[in-house]
């Protein structure tokens, strides 16, 4: 195994050093962090494109980049039609999810749930998103310095300590403005690490045309899979519908993205980097798609994991980069650095959204319940020392994840099925005027529970010989072997449905049992429905409630 040089190391430390360093600017420029408003929603000063970048990295985790090359290379092309999900997700957001949460203006997208139905619905889903992110992000950390440490040599506990470390400090002295400037500057470098896999590729087989025919011939080029079996994995119905719910639950009432939107001054130009967000995302996507085409053009005839030289295929990525640029001493580092990046732009999100739940949601509250009130300099000093809090919470949970094997397929599949159901815990409140706060929990709790039942209520599986990691593109992931999700007769067949079901289904549920809870409990408390604030449904909804 080849390892790291003296100059890959200078690389990493100098991107680190560089992402710091805007921290550092950004405490000492502007405002200077005088109010919550500038640490958690940059004053509304940010600009279209450096929200339309951070939008799209902030969920492109070190696990996707890995993940999503590795998919195309075991299986084949089927999933980059996701992309078109993307594009149909993209306008309902914009126009339906996103004016609301600007006509409430709040850093908190809890904010709404409280307004729409009351204090006790706003700390369910608090709570849900809480331990939805903080549990995610151990595994964001983890899994990919596993990776890199069994193909470069590179410390698995360094790796955890640096990146935790260097975007707790950056996210707590310059809070939202320096995560959304980072996130351009991370950005950049994940691409260069993509261009690094296709560019090699290129020049080895003699053009793209090339690496396709390749990939053509060895079957890994499939894009006619219309199956409507939802436990077959991937299908243009699972990757379209269930990606457009996965895109919704994300940008649409996520709050790591509603206050990255909420950081420009007005809708319209919001709603620009919406649009944006979808380009860009796409060919980050399609650009990781192709680059698993490209390391099937070195290791078609030498599978590495059959071989041996990794233990599962989310290590393929940084096995090519040193097997092919190990002679080219700062090169791997450059590689790694965009890895890394890729790490420091999801935790940064963490660190920032989750301090401003814990303080909006939790810490006010409790200030309330006394009759007292926070200072504007005391907010700025708590939500300091939340952020720095949250971003040692995830070191600590990625060295959980060190012990507790279990827990990386419980976090990554945890993403998946708490965020389907606040989605439609917050889509009964904008689409309805009938839901209320008793039919809003019951349908969250009961969702949740369903979604926990169906992704891991399945007998163990068998230890395989091979394990594989996939991902969706997003961060929202399926730790998965060979026998898992199979169409074995003798499972359950909830147990047997692909995991791009879990977030629709997630989301329907919670939305569907919601409202039936809600007329229910207004049938037999003999209450009518309440006159909801126009500004809290979507447009046609708020027309109508308007000329009531």
């Amino acid at each position: 195994m080849a390892t790291l040089e003296v100059a890959d190391y200078a690389v990493i430390v100098v991107t680190m050093i560089i992402s710091s360093a805007i921290g550092v600017y950004y405490r000492l420029t502007g405002g200077k962090q005088r109010s919550t408003e500038e640490y958690f929603m940059a004053n509304r000063t940010m600009r279209v494109a450096p929200v339309a970048i951070g939008l799209m990295v902030s969920y492109l985790s070190a696990v996707s980049v890995l993940g999503v090359s590795s998919e195309n290379y075991v299986y084949g092309t089927q999933y980059a039609v996701i992309n078109i999900s993307y594009g149909l997700a993209t306008p309902v957001v914009a126009y339906l999810y996103l004016p609301i949460f600007f006509k409430i203006g709040k850093a908190s997208a809890f904010e709404y749930l409280q307004k729409r139905f009351g204090k006790a619905a706003r700390m369910v889903g608090s709570f849900a998103f809480l331990l939805q992110l903080l549990l995610y992000s151990g595994v964001v950390l983890y899994a990919p310095a596993l990776a890199l440490e069994t193909t470069t040599g590179f410390s698995k506990t360094a790796s955890v300590i640096v990146i935790g470390l260097v975007c707790t400090f950056y996210s707590t002295i310059g809070g939202i403005k320096a995560v959304l400037v980072t996130d351009v500057f991370q950005g950049l470098l994940m691409l260069v690490a993509i261009v690094l896999v296709i560019v090699t590729a290129v020049m080895n087989v003699g053009g793209i045309d090339q690496i396709w025919e390749i990939a053509r011939e060895g079957s890994r080029i499939e894009f006619d899979n219309i199956s409507m079996d939802p436990t077959v994995r991937h299908t243009w119905w699972s990757l379209t519908f269930g990606g457009f719910f996965t895109y919704l639950s994300l940008y649409g009432t996520n709050q790591v993205q509603v206050q990255r939107m909420l950081t420009i001054k007005n809708l319209k130009d919001a709603q620009a980097a919406t649009w944006w967000t979808w380009p860009l995302a796409s060919l980050m996507s399609l650009g990781l798609c192709f680059s698993g085409l490209a390391m099937y053009t070195k290791y078609r005839d030498s599978d590495p994991l059959e071989s041996g030289r990794i233990n599962s295929y989310d290590q393929l990525m940084p096995l090519y980069v040193m097997d092919m640029f190990s002679a080219y001493p700062g090169v791997p580092g450059l590689f790694i650095a965009g890895i890394f990046s890729a790490g420091l732009s999801t935790i940064s999100a963490t660190v920032n959204s989750v301090a401003v739940v814990m303080l909006e949601d939790f810490i006010k509250p409790i200030y309330h319940l006394r009759n007292k009130e926070l200072t504007v300099t005391r907010s700025i000093i708590i939500s300091k020392i939340l952020a720095f809090i949250v971003g040692i919470a995830c070191i600590a949970l990625a060295f959980m994840g060190h012990f507790l094997g279990g827990l990386l397929q419980a976090a990554l599949t945890i993403f998946g099925v708490i965020g389907g159901p606040v989605f439609g815990m917050f889509s009964l409140g904008m689409f309805t005027r009938m839901g209320n706060q008793r039919g809003a929990i019951i349908g969250l709790l009961v969702s949740i529970a369903f979604c926990l039942w169906m992704g891991f209520g399945q007998p163990k599986p068998p230890i395989p010989n091979k394990l594989t990691v996939h991902y969706d593109y997003e961060g929202s992931s399926n730790l998965h072997n060979e026998y898992q999700q199979s169409n074995n007769d003798s499972y359950f067949y909830l147990y047997r449905i692909s995991y791009m079901w879990y977030c629709p289904l997630g989301s329907i549920i919670s939305f569907l049992l919601g409202w039936i809870s809600s007329w229910i409990s207004n049938l037999i408390l003999g209450e009518k429905p309440q006159d909801v604030d126009p500004d809290l449904l979507i447009p046609i909804l708020a027309a109508r409630q308007r000329r009531r």
